[in-house]
């Protein structure tokens, strides 16, 4: 009987929070939009630094040059 009070108020919370009009306001979003951004031009720098690019590059290398 208990359970089913507990699993009936978890249930409430959810479908409230599901449908809960409450979201980011403008400037949520724009901090969100410039912080995605910075991490894209931060992950996009890394990716083609050099050091990773002749990593990369050494492995493919390595893979197709292998003696049997």
């Amino acid at each position: 009987m208990m359970m089913d009070r507990v699993f009936r108020e978890l249930r409430t919370r959810v479908v409230l929070a599901a449908v809960a009009d409450d979201g980011m306001s403008t400037a949520e979003y724009a901090i969100g939009t410039i912080a995605a951004a910075a991490f894209g031009a931060i992950l996009y720098t890394v990716v083609t630094g050099d050091s990773i690019v002749g990593a990369l590059t050494g492995i493919i290398d390595r893979a197709l040059n292998t003696a049997v």
